[in-house]
């Protein structure tokens, strides 16, 4: 079924005209077309009587206010989150940060450094962890060890070297250095 557009017709018992139909002038539209339903109003004779039950109906029981005295009225229960105070500064806070403009999202500078720090440090611990679950067998530690000493004997042997060579080998040396920096930065 369709919507009904405009004002609802009146409706009566007793099957009376309503008043706005009363407006039309001998059966006809008021800007003079001539309307089928007037007519039958009109011309129908009034035969039927009104029924006696109908003028007696009694009125609903519960508009009477004498007895709301004795009856407890609800009232509508106070939500605990919204009542709290903690909830309404923050609701207070969103609502002028939505005026304003600002970024709900947006943390602070110092509060994303802290975080920042937290996840670096995490990652470093987990980092430790799997070094240390994955603990070292005595042959690796053994070969570790000789590895270091090599090089540090590698080193002092560089040194001596250095030392014992003439100060015209080492300016040289100097020099082959320098001239190799000097290609590559020109060849850049």
């Amino acid at each position: 079924m369709g919507a009904a557009y405009g004002k609802k017709k009146a409706y009566s018992i007793d099957h009376e005209p309503p008043p706005k139909q009363q407006s039309m002038k001998n059966g006809k539209h008021p800007k003079g077309k001539a309307s089928a339903f007037a007519d039958l109003h009109q011309n129908r004779p009034n035969s039927r009587k009104p029924s006696p039950v109908s003028g007696f109906v009694p009125p609903p029981d519960y508009l009477d206010g004498d007895e709301d005295d004795d009856i407890i009225k609800p009232k509508k229960l106070l939500n605990p989150v919204k009542a709290s105070k903690s909830h309404q500064e923050l609701h207070q806070e969103l609502l002028s940060c939505k005026r304003g403009g600002v970024n709900v999202e947006m943390k602070p500078e110092l509060q994303r450094v802290l975080e920042s720090r937290r996840r670096d440090q995490q990652i470093r611990q987990k980092k430790q962890e799997d070094e240390a679950r994955r603990k070292i067998s005595p042959l690796e530690a053994e070969l570790l060890k000789r590895h270091k000493k090599l090089e540090e004997l590698e080193k002092q042997q560089q040194q001596q070297e250095n030392l014992k060579a003439p100060e015209f080998v080492k300016v040289k040396e100097n020099l082959r250095r320098t001239s190799f920096n000097s290609k590559e930065e020109k060849e850049v």
